[in-house]
């Protein structure tokens, strides 16, 4: 396997999506992202963000 991160903290997220990391707090609130808190820490997997930007590329897809 790879060495790839599995889950980003929402800084990193909001870099990846270039939105602020308040934005990133709000889709987390509104549950259009998921997140995982381990101990103190939050964590977002990687795989949400890629569906998201997905989604947000083609609108109008099927199965939204």
């Amino acid at each position: 396997m790879e060495n790839q991160k599995l889950l980003i903290r929402p800084v990193e997220a909001a870099t990846l999506l270039s939105v602020s990391r308040s934005s990133i707090y709000e889709l987390i609130a509104s549950g259009a992202v998921p997140s995982v808190r381990i101990g103190r820490m939050l964590r977002i997997p990687v795989a949400a963000i890629r569906k998201l930007a997905e989604r947000s590329e083609n609108p109008g897809s099927v199965g939204d």
